[in-house]
């Protein structure tokens, strides 16, 4: 994973931009890999972990109607907190995690392993969807890793 944070460190340094994160169902687990690295201040601006609902309205400002019309897990949210993310930062780029990580909180429509992504750089914005398999360690793993991956994809397409 250090060689990924590397390659996403590189990339944010030869663009002079600075990133922040926001996180629902990761608890901050993005922010951790990134700031793990020695130099991290130079490139990551913060981090914002929002668990609850009134966080996220609070911290990134996304809509409450927002939140009741389609839930905290929806692509609408993921983008509302990558757009409320960049706002509230200094950050030209950032990612966003909304999921269902552990056990209580899924439905038949959105089962645990139910994640959405969001990445913005500046103005353009890119999602996904992913339901991941096993224990909350594991769907947190498997996010973290799909994050940043995404990550440095949207990264290595604006150059």
């Amino acid at each position: 994973m250090n060689t990924l944070i590397e390659q996403i460190a590189a990339q944010l340094q030869q663009k002079n931009w600075l990133m922040t994160t926001a996180e629902s169902c990761t608890g901050g687990g993005v922010a951790q890999w990134l700031t793990s690295v020695a130099g991290s201040s130079l490139w990551f601006d913060r981090g914002f972990i929002t668990y609850s609902n009134a966080a996220k309205h609070e911290m990134l400002d996304v809509g409450e109607g927002l939140l009741e019309q389609y839930g905290a897990v929806s692509e609408q949210v993921a983008v509302a907190m990558v757009r409320g993310a960049l706002a509230h930062s200094r950050a030209q780029v950032s990612l966003a995690v909304t999921g269902i990580a552990g056990p209580g909180g899924g439905s038949d429509a959105k089962p645990v392993g139910t994640v959405w992504f969001a990445w913005a750089v500046e103005t353009q914005t890119k999602t996904a969807l992913q339901r991941f398999a096993g224990d909350r360690q594991s769907v947190r793993s498997q996010s973290e890793q799909f994050a940043l991956k995404g990550l440095l994809d949207i990264l290595l397409v604006n150059k």
